[in-house]
């Protein structure tokens, strides 16, 4: 499948991929590059120090890791 990017550098996400990856409007997403290509997937909530994914606490909207909170006391 093909899409065009328009203007403002925007491409639509097929319906389809949408649904399997459980994009509801305003979920973020991560965009990699790999290569000659980019990868989209959806982002999950991380650090915001060291970048970790497990046991995390949200802060004033910033989540921050069991290991860092440590550090920071």
């Amino acid at each position: 499948m093909e899409r065009r990017v328009d203007e403002l550098g925007r491409v639509v996400i097929p319906n389809h991929i949408r649904k399997a990856l459980e994009l509801e409007p305003k979920t973020k997403v991560k965009f990699e590059v790999s290569g000659k290509s980019v990868i989209v997937s959806k982002a999950y909530p991380t650090c915001i120090i060291c970048g970790s994914e497990k046991d995390l606490t949200e802060v004033k909207g910033k989540h921050v890791c069991a290991d860092c909170r440590r550090q920071l006391i």
